[in-house]
């Protein structure tokens, strides 16, 4: 099969470091260009500048995937992915949440520094919100990124049926020179051949381990979705990747992605691929600038990845994911734009406390269980830390699927082979940590005490015993340093 993307002449735009001198502060993309795409906003119901206050319900509604495909998902206010939440750094996000669903549920607010008492994690942080019951979350913002929320109530199923949604924490100060932006939420779901939800159990154990896949590949809830571009004139794409097992791997047909930023944020500096990769929880800051001819064809698609037995065999090579048709406009030669930097200062390693963890895949008897053992992982996969405590994890995956590991609560720094923070330094919340390898990072545990969790955010995994908690301050003892770094 050949792709629309390859009839196209692609070209990879220049990028000059000119700081001060910003293009993009206008629209330069021809009017509703992004009209396939755009997410609705939630609604400030605070008139306070400071204050993001909103109302948020979970409910079954009926929602398009694609032409003449509908299905009754699990929504939040009636929509999958729930409304896009904007805030700007140091603001208050007040949300009245609502759980109509027919199962219990609560909202997690996946990379969000904020009190473990809004951590959305039920036994842990919070009850269980019952059907019909209510929970006003309330925090403050305190770092600027594309961030998420979902449920962590049997997350696998709920997040499979629909429910998550995009927060945008904006920062004034940022110098992109960009001013069309697009955020994109990479999701999929899986139907029965009737059209309704599939079971989340769905070939059992064996499915468990392997982390299913949804069988329709959606874009901000949309299959195959369309967008129109003026050639030559930069998009900014923030894209968080929360579907439950599949990994995205981008390919716009030979085009550049220049990635600006992740996680936490803009990145110490920019790079470029002509492909990327997000595992499941992660998000990417990308600058896309598409060239082709008046009316030619650029398609996104997810290439398939290889994160471990049995994710390439037999299956169609890629998905595609927009079509992106180049407007009838002159293409956008002027202006060039900032070169995106940001000062990080590296965690110092010197003194930390090792922690050392072990990922495996025990098959007995019974139901295949992923198991998470270390030196200082307790019998309920509890980790300790002191309020203030850096630690260094060092990670090995003895199974043969890869693993995004997320950690609530705290930002972490990569590290190398070295002991050095992997260049650009960035700040973390969720790593992959290939089958058969090892994955260091350092972490610092600041004043919020607490139990916090960690697991893979393939939720199958997850629940197949892939999660645990790190016990910091008040919440465990004090941890006594083994090794030092």
């Amino acid at each position: 099969m050949r792709c629309a993307c390859r009839r196209a002449a692609v070209m990879v735009a220049v990028w000059v470091s000119t700081a001060g001198q910003a293009a993009g502060q206008t629209s330069l993309q021809p009017g509703g260009w992004d009209a396939g795409l755009k997410l609705p906003d939630a609604v400030d119901i605070n008139p306070d500048p400071h204050v993001v206050e909103i109302n948020l319900q979970a409910r079954v509604a009926r929602v398009t995937l694609a032409p003449g495909q509908s299905v009754d998902a699990w929504t939040y206010n009636g929509g999958v992915p729930g409304p896009l939440i904007r805030v700007r750094v140091g603001d208050r996000l007040i949300v009245h949440f609502v759980n109509n669903l027919p199962q219990p549920t609560t909202v997690h607010w996946h990379g969000v520094r904020l009190p473990i008492q809004m951590d959305g994690v039920p036994g842990i942080s919070q009850p269980e919100v019952p059907p019909g019951g209510s929970f006003t979350y309330n925090f403050i913002v305190p770092d600027a990124g594309l961030f998420w929320y979902h449920p962590h109530v049997m997350s696998a199923a709920q997040v499979g049926f629909g429910l998550y949604g995009a927060l945008l924490v904006e920062d004034p100060n940022e110098q992109v020179g960009v001013a069309d932006e697009l955020v994109l939420v990479l999701s999929d779901m899986s139907l029965r051949a009737d059209g309704d939800l599939e079971s989340p159990d769905a070939g059992g154990s064996i499915a468990r381990m392997f982390g299913r896949e949804g069988t329709h590949v959606l874009v901000n809830g949309r299959e195959r979705s369309t967008l129109v571009a003026r050639s030559g004139a930069p998009q900014r794409w923030r894209v968080v990747n929360v579907a439950k097992s599949r990994f995205f791997n981008l390919d716009l047909g030979g085009a550049i992605f220049r990635q600006i930023g992740g996680d936490g944020g803009l990145q110490e500096y920019a790079v470029e691929n002509d492909t990327f990769v997000l595992a499941p929880g992660e998000r990417a800051d990308l600058i896309v600038t598409p060239q082709a001819d008046p009316g030619a064809e650029l398609v996104l698609r997810s290439v398939l990845y290889y994160r471990g037995f049995g994710t390439v065999e037999g299956r169609y090579p890629f998905d595609n994911l927009i079509t992106m048709t180049m407007a009838g406009l002159p293409p956008y030669s002027g202006g060039r734009l900032p070169d995106t930097r940001r000062s990080i200062e590296p965690l110092p390693t010197s003194g930390a406390t090792a922690i050392d963890l072990e990922i495996t895949l025990v098959q007995g008897n019974e139901d295949p269980e992923y198991r998470i053992t270390g030196t200082h992982v307790t019998k309920d996969k509890s980790v300790k830390a002191q309020l203030g405590e850096t630690q260094v994890w060092t990670v090995t995956n003895k199974s043969a699927w890869s693993h995004p590991l997320h950690l609530h609560g705290f930002f972490f720094q990569v590290l190398d082979e070295h002991g050095a923070p992997v260049k650009p330094m960035a700040w973390k919340d969720t790593v992959n940590i290939p089958f058969d390898q090892t994955v260091r990072f350092v972490v610092r545990f600041d004043e919020r005490a607490g139990s916090w969790m960690f697991h893979c955010h393939i939720l199958d995994h997850a629940e197949g015993g892939l999660m645990g908690t790190v016990d910091v301050g008040a919440a465990g003892t004090a941890l006594a340093p083994h090794e030092k770094h």
